[in-house]
């Protein structure tokens, strides 16, 4: 196979490298592109740009496969615990008995939050979304713990500070909005069963941790883990690239994910089905106004940027769901239009044609819904999962030799060169 490929423009021939990854994946390197035929790329999107290096996570959409650090999606979710998978993206490998017993010390140690950060909390204003709220507090952790330093033990300290502090912080603010009484951290629980007391615990009705919701929210986060250079993966690396600070690069990345096509898509899942259980539209209203491509209103929860295929994510998150459901005995009317949507699409010539087949959006709200977690923390909780994976790759991002400011270019498509104009003698043009 040639290791270049030739570009050839006004009778002059270019090499470009082909830079080839473990699992065959080609590219071609561009780097020095504009420096020797003054060209840039155009790739609205980015959609077929390549950004980094990455030994994180693998994906090939075309046949639904997913992979942590050479380990399949599926084998994580049946065997692993959050806690598990965190440690491997960040670290490259799955932990020794010793290795998550030390992480899990150092979760239980950084897990309570400064006294004084409470006081936020009551500063923002009544309706503000969690994901604002997080992104602010998660910035302010810099100044409650400014001391970032280079060493392995550090940063590891650094890293489980964050990751258990999210968790206090996102469960923190719920109480908070509902004028409920604080439950802080306990150290005998796990990382999913302290997030849970913590949510659902009070003085009143002391909350009762089943195992299998424990089990849910811990699948829930693992498939959240890590997705490639998606957007607020992207943000993280973005922003980090100007050396900023762990906590700057993270709040981005919240930011990010924040928007509906990408964290906030499993909350519009919910919203899209209430519409049809509350007769705003049916369900074939809802599908033939899916397929019309000049109505604005789209399916929420199905198709994928990268998969063109079954979301490997969504099998695991059914299954999850059915089972919960049964244990639970919910019987869930938006379960019932999900299903039927589901079962439409599959089989459905323009949802195939189109590859628009269930993403694990569609499913995963109906799981929150299941555990008591509200509408509105959704994308908080695909925030708590997705932490470990912006970690790993903002540390591998820092680690890189190679690694550059980001900087992309741009084709400009404005007005040439042009004479000031007073402001006496200025029209409004029509």
């Amino acid at each position: 196979m040639a290791d270049t490929v030739k570009l050839v423009w006004d009778d002059k021939t270019y090499e470009l490298p082909v830079i080839v990854g473990s699992e065959g994946e080609k590219a071609i390197d561009i780097s020095r592109l504009r420096q020797d035929t003054g060209f840039i790329t155009m790739d609205p999107g980015f959609a077929n740009t390549g950004s980094c290096k990455s030994a994180i996570t693998f994906m090939d959409g075309e046949k639904g496969i997913l992979r942590y650090r050479g380990y399949p999606i599926e084998q994580l979710a049946e065997h692993s615990s959050f806690r598990e998978v965190a440690y491997l993206l960040i670290n490259g490998e799955l932990p020794t008995r010793k290795q998550i017993t030390r992480f899990s010390v150092l979760l239980n140690d950084h897990s309570l939050i400064h006294e004084d950060m409470r006081h936020f909390f009551g500063n923002f204003p009544r309706q503000s979304h969690p994901m604002g709220i997080l992104s602010s507090m998660v910035n302010a952790l810099k100044s409650f713990y400014p001391y970032l330093a280079d060493t392995e033990e550090e940063i590891d300290i650094i890293v489980t500070r964050l990751i258990s502090k999210v968790r206090t912080l996102a469960a923190m603010s719920y109480k908070i909005s509902r004028g409920h009484t604080v439950i802080y951290p306990r150290p005998d629980l796990s990382y999913c069963e302290n997030f849970l007391n913590m949510m659902f615990d009070s003085p009143v009705r002391p909350y009762e941790i089943d195992p299998d919701v424990v089990h849910a929210l811990s699948v829930f986060l693992i498939l959240h883990g890590d997705h490639e250079q998606n957007c607020s993966t992207s943000a993280v690396r973005l922003v980090g690239s100007g050396r900023v600070n762990l906590y700057a690069a993270i709040s981005a990345g919240i930011a990010a994910l924040w928007g509906p096509l990408h964290g906030g898509a499993n909350q519009a899942v919910i919203e899209m089905l209430g519409r049809i259980d509350r007769k705003e539209m049916t369900i074939n209203e809802a599908v033939e106004r899916a397929k019309d491509k000049n109505d604005p209103f789209r399916l929420m929860g199905f198709g994928h940027r990268v998969y063109k295929t079954y979301d490997p994510r969504t099998k695991i998150i059914k299954q999850v769901c059915d089972r919960l459901l049964t244990k639970l005995n919910i019987n869930d009317s938006l379960l019932d239009i999900a299903q039927t949507l589901e079962d439409i699409a599959v089989n459905d010539e323009y949802f195939i044609s189109h590859n628009l087949y269930p993403n694990i959006d569609f499913y995963s709200g109906i799981v929150l819904r299941a555990i008591g977690i509200p509408t509105s923390m959704f994308t908080v909780m695909f925030a708590i999962g997705r932490l470990p994976g912006w970690i790993a790759q903002w540390k591998e991002s820092m680690e890189d030799p190679e690694w550059k400011l980001n900087r992309p270019r741009q084709i400009f498509t404005g007005p040439q060169i042009r004479d000031y104009v007073p402001i006496e003698k200025r029209t409004v043009k029509v």
